[in-house]
């Protein structure tokens, strides 16, 4: 007869056997963590690097965007206002504070945090359309001021700063920057595994399946939201601040684009609003698209149909994103999916009947 310890054994290998997607999604993990810190070190190349650089803070703006999307299902088309606001925040620290380029970069999330909060008291009492409008209106707003207030923000022509470490190379640059906005990215990633496991991310997650469901049951769904919020406004406004710092000019259209907040929701979305890698793979694959479109139809505006073909591509096909999707192929054609009982019901109950035989005290 076999006892408790074979019995959990076999319990453990059952358990590996019906997930293999755990262990190839590690591998996949750990394969591209591995990729991503070894790539500065394989090219010379200014323009891989700037690539790399651009897709990292495509990363981060998305992992950012997750954390009001992903957690309440709030959709904000206008998430490029913190995106710019972080780019400018940082940038009149520097250039009309003149403070160091670290202490304006520490500051910047900080400050926007705080504009954050009144914005999002104001905005997550609506829901739906009305929310998205609100949002969009946001930017826009910013866009105007950015473009008119030329004492602060250098209006139309926008601000220039320094780079921030002298005698570098642009590759050198870019390589520098490249493991800044990795180390960004892994603090972004880490802030929403642990809201993602606590007591506080099952409250945002039931407000994302039944807002109402889950006020009626106890969650502070509006205080919830707003913490949300911020936080997603506090991370985005991050890799604006190291954009800013990297790119070093400013351009007010371009810092307040509304073209900016659809990529972080097509990118989230692409990869899966509910997954912690979810953004990371979305914005790999939008970043490394539109570098190709431009790049093989120049000045062109094919690269924005493109990027629309592939919304409405997600949308159909994959609407709880790339990495459920892929979750789906294994769970359908792996092991767990057999038909074939590995013990029948006999065998069950004989097991059980082995276990209570076998636990001290179970005996009259």
């Amino acid at each position: 007869m076999r006892n408790d310890s074979d019995l959990q054994a076999t319990g453990r290998w059952a358990g590996l056997r019906r997930s293999p997607q755990r262990m190839t999604g590690l591998t996949l993990v750990v394969v591209v963590a591995v990729f991503a810190l070894v790539f500065p070190m394989t090219t010379s190349t200014g323009y891989l690097l700037s690539t790399g650089v651009v897709i990292l803070n495509y990363a981060l703006l998305a992992t950012g965007w997750n954390f009001m999307g992903g957690f309440t299902g709030y959709i904000s088309l206008g998430h490029a206002a913190y995106f710019g606001l972080g780019c400018y925040t940082t940038a009149i620290l520097i250039d009309r504070v003149e403070l160091s380029w670290w202490l304006a970069l520490a500051l910047t999330p900080v400050i926007v945090g705080l504009i954050a909060v009144p914005i999002g008291i104001a905005a997550l009492r609506v829901r739906g359309a009305s929310f998205v409008i609100v949002t969009i209106a946001f930017v826009l707003i910013l866009l105007l001021v950015s473009q008119s207030w030329v004492s602060l923000t250098g209006g139309s022509t926008g601000i220039m700063i320094p780079r921030p470490f002298d005698g570098l190379t642009r590759v050198e640059h870019h390589r520098v920057f490249y493991y800044i906005f990795v180390a960004a990215l892994v603090l972004a990633l880490f802030v929403w595994w642990r809201i993602d496991r606590s007591r506080f991310g099952m409250g945002l997650k039931a407000v994302r399946e039944d807002e109402d469901k889950a006020r009626a049951l106890g969650v502070p769904t509006f205080w919830a939201k707003l913490i949300a919020f911020v936080w997603s406004a506090v991370f985005t406004s991050l890799a604006g601040g190291l954009y800013a710092l990297w790119f070093g000019d400013l351009d007010p259209v371009f810092q307040f684009s509304i073209l900016m907040g659809a990529y972080m929701v097509l990118m989230a979305l692409l990869g899966g609003v509910r997954e912690l890698y979810g953004p990371v793979v979305g914005a790999i694959v939008v970043g490394l698209s539109i570098e190709f479109f431009k790049a093989e139809f120049g000045d062109t505006q094919f690269h924005l149909v493109a990027t629309g073909l592939l919304l409405a591509v997600v949308v159909l096909f994959m609407p709880e994103g790339v990495i459920p999707a892929v979750r789906g192929l294994f769970t359908r054609f792996g092991p767990q999916a057999s038909s074939i009982r590995e013990e029948t019901a006999e065998q069950l109950a004989a097991r059980q009947d082995a276990v209570g035989a076998t636990t001290p005290g179970s005996e009259s």
